[in-house]
C-alpha cells in the first residue's frame, strides 16, 4: 500500500487538492484534418449514431469548401463522444498511424480538477481557456497522465449550452 502510495504521487497531496465531482467522460475522437466531418457521416450511417451538437473552428474562414471542425457531438450507444478534426499544428499530428484519443471529463471546478490530476503525477498542458476545446466551448484546461493519455477538462454542458444561449440572446 505504501509503494501504491508513493508512485501514485502519494495520498496527503492528492487528498490536498480537494474534492472534485465529474459528472461525465467523453471520450474525442481525433481524426486527420479535414475528415471529422466524413467520419461523423460515417458513424450516423455505419453506427446510428445521432449527432446532437457541432462547433466549427473559428479560425476557418466561411468562404472555404468545408469548414474545420472543432467538435462535433454524438450519441452512440447511450453514451457521448466527439469527432474533431486534429489541428495540422497538433503536437499528435503525423504521429498516429489513424486517428487519436482525448478523453473528456466535465466537471463545474476546472481547475481544482486539474490541481488535482497534477498533484497525482499528470502534467498540465497550457492554461484553462475559455471558448475552445474538445467537450465544450466554455471553460477547458487539457492535462497528460503519466501513460501519456490526454485529457480535457471541462465545464459542464448544461453550463456550457447555458452560456451559449445568453451569447445568442
Amino acid at each position: 500500500m505504501a509503494q501504491q502510495e508513493v508512485q501514485n504521487g502519494g495520498a496527503e497531496k492528492v487528498a490536498s487538492a480537494g474534492a472534485v465531482t465529474f459528472t461525465a467522460v467523453k471520450p474525442q475522437l481525433l481524426v486527420e484534418a479535414p475528415k471529422a466531418n466524413d467520419a461523423v457521416q460515417f458513424y450516423k450511417a455505419a453506427f446510428g449514431a445521432e449527432e446532437v451538437g457541432r462547433s466549427l473552428h473559428p479560425k476557418r474562414k466561411a468562404e472555404q469548401e468545408t469548414p474545420l471542425v472543432l467538435s462535433a457531438e454524438l450519441q452512440l450507444g447511450g453514451f457521448t463522444i466527439f469527432v474533431s478534426d486534429l489541428p495540422v499544428d497538433s503536437a499528435t499530428a503525423g504521429k498516429t498511424a489513424g486517428g487519436a484519443v482525448v478523453l473528456c471529463l466535465e466537471t463545474d471546478e476546472v481547475e481544482a480538477a486539474i490541481a488535482k490530476a497534477v498533484a497525482a503525477g499528470a502534467v498540465a498542458e497550457g492554461e484553462v481557456v475559455e471558448g475552445e476545446g474538445a467537450c465544450c466551448v466554455g471553460r477547458v484546461g487539457k492535462v497528460k497522465d503519466p501513460y501519456g493519455f490526454l485529457w480535457s477538462i471541462c465545464s459542464s454542458g448544461k453550463k456550457c449550452a447555458s452560456a451559449e444561449a445568453e451569447a445568442v440572446a
